[in-house]
């Protein structure tokens, strides 16, 4: 094999992967919200999943972006694992449109007629639409026209390929063949990360006559047992949801590979006869497009009536480590190429934070106080879970945001700032010595009970930061403040008139000081944490930015 030819061949396959890249990102952003939708509204049972599944990867040409979908929303309780697992399977039999695109669009025309005009209105879309739908979907296009550049680039290599290197004698070996060009197959998509660009190689090495329809089955189901790498290496120390959908990925790609492997002999002769009538226009690029769906398809009615106890086998075998609380249960590397999905997981991780936040605060709160041997181990989880928020917004931030998403990073930010702030006031509140007046109608004690009564008021609030009560927390947390503002005018006039040594007093005044501020800090990360999900339409009751503002101090 020549150097021009290599490079020819290195060349078609990288053209086909940028424009399959671009195609992708553009399909995505220009769809937007449609995405979520369909995935969130339509994968209520199995079958609407699995049609759901091949209808959002057959528009975005990309069953690797769909799995992260499905993370995302298994993460965040939205699917559940069967209704996840009928997405999967829809997308694999998504991935088989590539093929038909290539086997009907891309071997039979004039390519450059069609590839050149697609790059060039796309980039005109994008260069006069910044910033809007508009240049999503001209970067769409661009990549569509450079994915038909790639196409026509294969076609030219492998012309010149058949006759340096005659792949077709490996065929002579009979079901060793099968094995060889299975792993050809499989190779070429944990090599180039995409099953899509190893169909086209297979597809277009078959329609130049560079290997015969044997061999090119088998590479075909090789490369669909191949994106199963995909799916093992990006859930590589991820959530238990992320790694039960990755292993059903697996799972289901391995029983098909395997069926589709026991019923070849039956199928290729079943192939020749839907050529004889389908008539001389069906090609092997044709008939391995087809051959690609029916097995895919087949794997679905095989998997089909187990789905029940796949399910359960996922669930006791896969990700059942003990859940750690300083461990991320939604921060996900895999979402984060979703952005709206991460924020998601964002959200959700922060939910978590102030619930364990606020546990704190009632245990400092109540009658006896806390042990500080109680609330270290919080403490120590909530360290480390602001610590994977912070790289998690860090990783985030690498990402191309909307400026409306890009908004909620530093509020994510500001949140966990709240939180560090009240989680060390709780810690250290734990350790003093405790020291409250005796119970009694004085005036300080009325005071201190209803400062108490009115900080468990505003930490219940914070436990439903979407509802109607909570909508009203700006003004209780200035119903708090003005407690705690008696409660220290009584603690001074008791050290005043000498019913409370100086000392003491201090201590007191020091100690609710602290209590004021570590509930302020709750209540204010409950209210950001609103405002974001409210911008998300999750939480119409959240404050009103005009009076909480994103930029108010922290």
């Amino acid at each position: 094999m020549s150097i021009t030819l290599a490079a020819t061949l290195i060349g078609g396959v990288g053209l086909f992967l940028l424009g399959m890249g671009l195609m992708t990102h553009g399909l995505k952003l220009a769809a937007g919200q449609a995405l979520r939708k369909i995935l969130g509204a339509w994968t209520r049972t199995v079958l609407r999943g699995v049609v759901a599944g091949f209808g959002v990867t057959a528009l975005v040409q990309s069953s690797s972006a769909v799995t992260v979908a499905v993370i995302g929303f298994v993460n965040a309780g939205l699917l559940t694992l069967a209704q996840s697992i009928g997405v999967i399977y829809g997308s694999n039999i998504g991935t088989t449109v590539t093929g038909w695109i290539v086997a009907a669009v891309g071997l039979d025309v004039d390519l450059k007629a069609l590839a050149l005009p697609l790059v060039g209105l796309g980039m005109i879309l994008q260069l006069t639409g910044k910033g809007t739908r508009r240049a999503s979907l001209g970067e769409a296009l661009a990549g569509f026209g450079i994915f038909f550049l790639g196409i026509e680039i294969l076609q030219q290599a492998f012309q010149g390929l058949g006759a340096s290197l005659p792949l077709d004698q490996l065929g002579r070996y009979g079901f060793w063949s099968v094995l060889i060009f299975l792993g050809v197959g499989c190779g070429l998509t944990i090599l180039m990360q995409s099953s899509s660009a190893a169909m086209a190689v297979v597809l277009t090495a078959a329609a130049g006559g560079f290997v015969d329809l044997p061999a090119a089955a088998a590479a075909v189901i090789g490369a669909n047992l191949g994106t199963t790498s995909t799916a093992a290496l990006s859930v590589l120390g991820a959530t238990a949801n992320a790694k039960r959908v990755a292993a059903a990925h697996v799972v289901f790609n391995a029983v098909t590979a395997a069926t589709a492997l026991i019923l070849l002999p039956i199928m290729l002769p079943l192939l020749e006869k839907l050529a004889a009538l389908i008539g001389p226009d069906a090609g092997p690029a044709v008939l391995l497009a087809l051959f690609h769906t029916m097995f895919n398809v087949l794997g679905v009615a095989v998997m089909w009536p187990l789905t029940p106890r796949l399910v359960r086998f996922l669930r006791r075998r896969v990700g059942r480590v003990r859940d750690e609380a300083g461990a991320p249960r939604y921060l996900d590397k895999t979402v984060l190429a979703a952005p709206e999905l991460a924020l998601d997981a964002l959200a959700l991780e922060l939910a978590r934070i102030g619930e364990t936040n606020r546990s704190m605060a009632r245990e400092v709160l109540a009658p006896k106080g806390a042990s500080c041997r109680l609330l270290e181990p919080d403490k120590q989880a909530l360290d480390s879970l602001i610590a994977a928020v912070r790289d998690f917004c860090a990783s985030l931030q690498q990402a191309v945001l909307p400026a409306a998403l890009a908004q909620k990073l530093p509020a994510a930010l500001r949140i966990c700032q709240y939180h560090t702030t009240a989680a060390d006031l709780a810690l250290e509140l734990s350790r003093q010595e405790g020291d409250e007046p005796e119970t009694g109608a004085t005036e300080t004690e009325q005071a201190r009970a209803g400062f108490v009564e009115s900080a468990l008021q505003l930490l219940q609030a914070a436990d439903a930061p979407c509802s109607a009560e909570f909508a009203r927390s700006e003004a209780g947390l200035a119903e708090f403040g003005e407690r705690y503002h008696q409660l220290k005018a009584a603690l001074l006039a008791d050290g005043g008139a000498g019913r409370t040594p100086i000392a003491v007093m201090v201590r007191r005044l020091e100690r609710y000081s602290a209590v004021h501020r570590m509930i302020e800090q709750n209540a204010k990360a409950a209210m950001f944490w609103a405002q974001m999900r409210g911008a998300a339409n999750v939480c119409p009751n959240a404050p009103s930015p005009s009076n909480f503002a994103w930029n108010q101090p922290w």
